[in-house]
């Protein structure tokens, strides 16, 4: 499995919105840039918008969970914020982790499938 670190700091998270691109679907807006670690580093955001603490917290899980099925596939040497959208709560991990691979693969930040 790729070793990934969580970003925590919220310089971290202002560098990739500011000078990171980003792609975005109905329920997940995914922001990547290049980092020197070498390493996978990943923050997930929710914001108010998306309803009371029960299901911002409800959100966070499911993308956690769907990133955690697809994070063995997700090339390495970036950082990503995965930003929850009024949708996601609505959705299963298996929605969302479709939703990743598909938004990444797009952007070229899949690693193919070994055989």
């Amino acid at each position: 499995m790729a070793d990934f670190i969580t970003l925590k700091l919220n310089s971290d998270f202002r560098r990739v919105y500011a000078r990171g691109k980003s792609v975005a679907s109905n329920a997940l807006v995914i922001y990547y840039l290049k980092n020197r670690t070498g390493k996978a580093r990943v923050g997930i955001t929710t914001s108010r918008k998306i309803g009371n603490a029960v299901e911002r917290n409800r959100s966070r899980r499911i993308i956690k969970e769907g990133l955690r099925r697809v994070m063995p596939r997700i090339k390495t040497g970036y950082d990503y914020v995965l930003v929850a959208r009024s949708k996601t709560k609505h959705l299963k991990s298996t929605d969302i982790s479709s939703v990743l691979l598909s938004l990444l693969s797009n952007e070229g930040l899949i690693l193919p499938v070994e055989e």
